[in-house]
C-alpha cells in the first residue's frame, strides 16, 4: 500500500520537527521533492540483490575484470 501524497503543510511540519524553518513559498517544493525521493527509494526497494556481496566486502584499489576483452 503505497503512503499517502505529502502535502505542502505536511512537508513543513515534518521541517519544523526536524528543527528546520521552511519559508512558505517553499512548502510545495519541498513536498514535491519529497515524493520524488520516495518514487526512487520505493524502486531501489524492489531490486533483488541476492548474491551481491555488502559494501563492507569490496576492497578499494582493487579491481577485478570478469568480462572477456
Amino acid at each position: 500500500m503505497p503512503p499517502a501524497h505529502l502535502t505542502p503543510s505536511e512537508a513543513a511540519r515534518w521541517a519544523a520537527r526536524g528543527g528546520l524553518t521552511l519559508p512558505a513559498d517553499r512548502h510545495a517544493v519541498v513536498a514535491a521533492t519529497a515524493e520524488h525521493i520516495h518514487s526512487v527509494v520505493a524502486v531501489l526497494r524492489e531490486l533483488d540483490f541476492g548474491d551481491t556481496p555488502p559494501a563492507s566486502a569490496h576492497r578499494a584499489g582493487e579491481e577485478t575484470h570478469d568480462a572477456a576483452v
